[in-house]
């Protein structure tokens, strides 16, 4: 095998590619990727962890045909290290040669054989083609509230829906909930046909991470039974779909809320982090109590002491003593793009909503945290 390729198109693959590679695997080939010739101007990256597997393609001058696979790791710190210009990549029996200008890399390969197969062809007959960046951008107001990866339920995965040109999707974790509906430019055959699916959020963030180096004004999800390929420019994600019911979610968000708070987010954002320096690490808690146009946090730990902070905004109900996990209520607040968030109350044990103060459908609920007395 020889090719020649542009630095930044083989290192921006690897990059895209190396997201699926197992660093300590209990089979060293997984840390690699698998390189391949495709015709004389494409070669074809792949990297698999076996739920995970992703593909790309980038230009090249073939010289010559074959395929073998090199550690990920490796690559991507030699290749970020050249200079800009052309890379040549000369494989000899498991050595493969790296040149660029004057620097030169010996790699020690792993036969091509030893790589899993990797089945990226699927039907068409249930797919769907939207626009990517509302797409991306509903992945990455969602998936902060999913479950932990670890956890392996559904309460790990995210729900996608798309009907006609509007795109909703949700994520939980049992303590928080954040839901988002978008309008999308639908450019499937049958705009008509409902589009379901259950996703792991591992999954979803590698992608939200992928479409910056993969750029493309659409993005293609191709299903059957349990699996799926989403295709967005050159690169394809190949993973299984979670199967299970997920909670009926909309029912857990409250018709009314009597009370309300306009926050500026900055403003809050500040203040809950220097509360945050003297709480305590195990729960995490932070007390907000809302009264007169004013907000006061406090927090506290047992080891270290107490903290109090109060910001001005906009309340004038009756006063309300409530406590959250300050960690859910920030990441929300990293996540909304509006200056202000309105905050809607009920009681100090009820479910809260956290919203932008835009014309966005973007709603954050979180539980609170029952107050010692």
């Amino acid at each position: 095998m020889k090719f020649v390729a542009s630095k930044d198109d083989l290192l921006n693959g690897i990059r895209i590619v190396e997201r699926a590679t197992v660093v300590k695997g209990l089979q060293p080939v997984l840390a690699n990727v698998l390189i391949e010739t495709v015709d004389n101007n494409q070669i074809k990256l792949t990297a698999t962890d076996f739920d995970l597997s992703i593909t790309t393609l980038i230009n090249a001058t073939v010289e010559e045909a074959g395929r073998t696979t090199l550690p990920a790791k490796k690559l991507n710190e030699i290749l970020s290290r050249l200079q800009d210009e052309l890379v040549k990549i000369e494989l000899d029996n498991a050595t493969a040669t790296v040149t660029c200008k004057n620097s030169k890399f010996d790699i020690i390969a792993i036969s091509a054989n030893e790589f899993p197969t990797v089945e990226e062809n699927i039907s068409e007959e249930d797919s769907i083609e939207i626009e990517t960046a509302p797409f991306i951008k509903a992945i990455r107001q969602v998936v902060t509230a999913a479950a932990g990866y670890e956890t392996n339920n559904l309460l790990s995965g995210v729900v996608c829906e798309v009907n006609k040109n509007i795109l909703e999707m949700a994520a939980t974790d049992g303590n928080r909930l954040a839901r988002v509906r978008e309008v999308v430019k639908n450019n499937s055959a049958d705009e008509e046909k409902v589009f379901e699916m259950l996703l792991s959020s591992k999954v979803l963030s590698e992608l939200s991470k992928i479409s910056l180096l993969a750029e493309s004004d659409n993005i293609k999800i191709c299903k059957e039974v349990k699996k799926i390929v989403i295709t967005i420019d050159k690169t394809k994600i190949i993973t299984k779909l979670m199967q299970g019911q997920f909670p009926k979610y909309n029912q857990l968000v409250p018709q009314t809320f009597p009370k309300e708070a306009v926050i500026n987010k900055f403003d809050l954002i500040s203040a809950l982090e220097r509360v945050a320096v003297m709480v305590n690490e195990k729960n995490s808690i932070v007390k907000f109590e809302f009264a007169d146009n004013e907000l006061k946090l406090s927090g506290t730990s047992p080891e270290a002491g107490n903290s109090q902070d109060k910001i001005d905004v906009k309340y004038m109900n009756e006063p309300l003593a409530i406590a959250f996990n300050y960690k859910f209520v920030l990441e929300f607040l990293k996540i909304a793009e509006s200056e202000e968030i309105t905050v809607k109350l009920n009681t100090p044990l009820s479910a809260t909503v956290f919203a932008p103060n835009s014309d966005e459908d973007y709603i954050y609920l979180v539980m609170p945290v029952q107050l010692r007395s």
